[in-house]
């Protein structure tokens, strides 16, 4: 997972054959993922008082308790559904979403969506939504204009009409660009994300969510990336396809309201 090396090579380094190496990396990987529930989880309400104060550190954005976007794994093609997984870019891939705290944890991870489909049709269908349209959690998400704006997922505005709407896109973007930080982070940590997994489906989502257990356990015991490393970490280009976001009534509101208060 750290080098994205094939099997045959791993294999050859440690003297053992290329089906070994498979198994053992299953097995291992099955091992970490099914700690998920214990390293990735979503802060509660106490956590969250803290969260919100170190991210209105970052930009004076108020009200913060986690940042989501996708990022896409390449995998190799699959045999069921191939051109579900052909994504925007034109290669085979997960379209994988993460929420991450201001510390660049994952404190949310959907790992099972086709490259083809669009971040907010994954939001969409997602548990921590349901969570938060049942009132579990109090606070915001900051997302990009991928997302649709709701009274819980703060947006920036496409076409910013007075100043101190562009303030609170500036405010927005300077706190969720932690979120293109942590994907750099983890492809980095671990290669096997950034150059592509060539296993099955159901093998692909196991090392991803081993993948994103082991960077929260480092994070967790203070494996930190040293501050020159961070410094040439990648962002990822963000790019949206031509498709409608509903519009939600309430989430306008709720974000014009924070621009008055907080950014006039």
């Amino acid at each position: 997972m750290a080098t994205g090396s094939f099997q045959l090579v791993v294999g050859d380094t440690v003297r053992v054959s290329q089906p070994s190496v498979s198994r053992c990396c299953r097995r291992v990987g099955r091992a970490i993922a099914r700690l998920a529930r214990r390293y990735v989880r979503f802060p509660d309400r106490e956590e969250c008082k803290t969260l919100k104060s170190r991210f209105q550190s970052i930009a004076g954005f108020p009200n913060v308790i986690g940042l989501i976007d996708g990022t896409h794994v390449r995998i190799q093609r699959p045999k069921n559904h191939e051109a579900d997984f052909i994504n925007r870019k034109g290669y085979h891939s997960l379209n994988v979403q993460m929420v991450c705290d201001h510390s660049k944890k994952v404190r949310s991870l959907t790992a099972k969506w086709p490259g083809s489909t669009h971040d907010a049709r994954i939001w969409r269908e997602c548990h921590l939504r349901n969570q938060f349209e049942q009132g579990a959690h109090n606070g915001f998400i900051l997302g990009d204009s991928g997302y649709p704006c709701t009274p819980y997922l703060m947006t920036p505005f496409r076409t910013p009409e007075a100043q101190n709407q562009e303030q609170f896109n500036l405010a927005l973007c300077k706190t969720r660009v932690l979120v293109e930080q942590t994907f750099g982070i983890i492809k980095r940590r671990f290669a096997i994300l950034h150059y592509g997994i060539r296993t099955d489906l159901a093998t692909a989502v196991t090392y991803i969510t081993a993948c994103v257990v082991m960077h929260n356990f480092g994070i967790e015991h203070g494996d930190i990336l040293e501050e020159d490393y961070l410094d040439d970490v990648f962002e990822e280009q963000v790019y949206h396809e031509n498709v409608e976001i509903n519009a939600n009534h309430v989430g306008n509101i709720v974000r014009q309201q924070l621009v008055q208060r907080f950014f006039n």
